[in-house]
């Protein structure tokens, strides 16, 4: 029988739940099985504010899926989108003592667990649930790939660590749990990480991008240079704040605005060109923080492979163009790809079969024939890295 995986996407608006089959070979696309859609209440921001309300959603969305599907799943791999996701950068350095100077898997973990230790205060109150080795030195010398059995006195690495409120990751494998789904250690994710899986190809991470993963109250955004993950981070804004704006600047209801956003005709007096005047005044508020961030970063106007856009919110109108005015930067909606028909081409299925795809990779990282070096990192900074990070 044929691994079956399932992913869980945990929105302020809507749980997204997809279960997904391995395929026969690595070359062919993954089979969805069944998805399942569910309004969520008892959310903002990302955080869980009513778990019975939330857990409701995640039971609904599960069952659609695994009904569609035909199968019975007892556990799933979770994304999060919640605005206290933040990254903290950390640097490690230890002795090389034993083996000759001989750098060691054992070397490797310990520089790890110093690089978290140097973080200390920061990660006072907060679950670590992703630890990225940006880049590894020995004795100064900056490191291609992994640092294992080169030689010298030093091991040093620059660490990205993202992390999120303890509570609410308690709330979230809370809600998880009481709708009957197991969550293991390390199967929380943050979503654009998610998303990156089905949205963006190697060339693009090695290049340098940004991901952006547009939901209804957050925008969750993931940075790659070199193939690696350098930057996360989730602003408190979304496609639900273009809503708003819509209604306030045309005085009308937020249903009536969110129809007319979606371009539905309402019969009202109001002009599309006036409607993406107000959208784009609004864009260009939401690629303007961005763009302070990436400045933050190094990365402003910095990125080969521009940004890509994903989510919900990607399909608001004027959304690319408005991106590349504002960042000067190439920008592209991001679909979900290597998948079976184009009928899940869309973009608000990103991170949930993201989830599904990150799992198969994992599995194909430990047969034997199928090693890929990118996904055997993502499986060490998903999945073992991670239980030395429980504080």
């Amino acid at each position: 029988m044929k691994r079956v995986y399932a992913g869980l996407d945990i929105g302020t608006y809507h749980v997204k739940a997809a279960i997904a089959a391995a395929p026969a070979t690595p070359d062919v696309p993954m089979q969805i099985l069944g998805t399942g859609l569910a309004t969520t209440r008892g959310m903002h921001r990302g955080h869980v504010i009513e778990v019975a309300e939330v857990t409701k959603a995640i039971r609904e969305a599960f069952a659609r899926a695994q009904s569609a599907a035909g199968v019975s799943v007892r556990s799933a791999r979770v994304a999060v989108g919640d605005e206290g996701v933040d990254e903290t950068h950390t640097t490690g350095e230890v002795t090389l003592t034993a083996s000759g100077g001989i750098v060691t898997k054992h070397d490797v973990e310990r520089v790890a667990e110093e690089s978290r230790r140097r973080a200390g205060q920061k990660l006072i109150n907060r679950k670590s649930i992703h630890m990225f080795p940006i880049e590894y030195r020995v004795d100064g010398i900056k490191v291609v790939g992994k640092p294992h059995g080169l030689q010298g006195t030093k091991l040093a690495v620059d660490t990205l660590i993202v992390s999120m409120p303890s509570k609410q990751y308690e709330d979230i494998i809370s809600a998880v749990e009481a709708a009957g789904i197991e969550v293991e250690e390390g199967d929380v994710i943050v979503s654009p990480f998610a998303a990156s899986g089905v949205t963006l190809s190697k060339a693009q991470k090695i290049a340098g991008v940004m991901l952006a993963d547009i939901g209804a109250e957050t925008i969750s955004t993931i940075v790659f240079n070199e193939d690696m993950p350098v930057s996360v981070k989730v602003f408190p804004v979304g496609s639900a704040d273009v809503t708003h704006r819509i209604a306030l600047a045309f005085q009308i209801s937020l249903s009536e605005a969110e129809q007319i956003k979606k371009g539905a005709v309402t019969g009202s007096d109001i002009s599309p060109q006036k409607v993406q005047r107000v959208v784009n005044e609004k864009l260009k508020i939401i690629f303007t923080i961005i763009n302070a961030h990436l400045k933050s970063i190094g990365r402003q106007r910095m990125l080969p492979a521009g940004i890509v856009i994903t989510g919900g919110g990607s399909g608001l109108p004027g959304v690319e163009s408005i991106a590349k005015a504002v960042l000067k930067l190439p920008a592209s909606i991001g679909m979900p790809s290597n998948l079976p028909r184009s009928g899940f081409a869309d973009a608000i299925w990103s991170v949930t079969f993201g989830l599904c795809r990150l799992m198969y990779m994992e599995d194909m990282a430990t047969t034997p024939h199928s090693l890929q070096d990118v996904w055997r990192q993502t499986k060490e900074a998903v999945r073992g890295v991670v239980r030395s990070l429980m504080p």
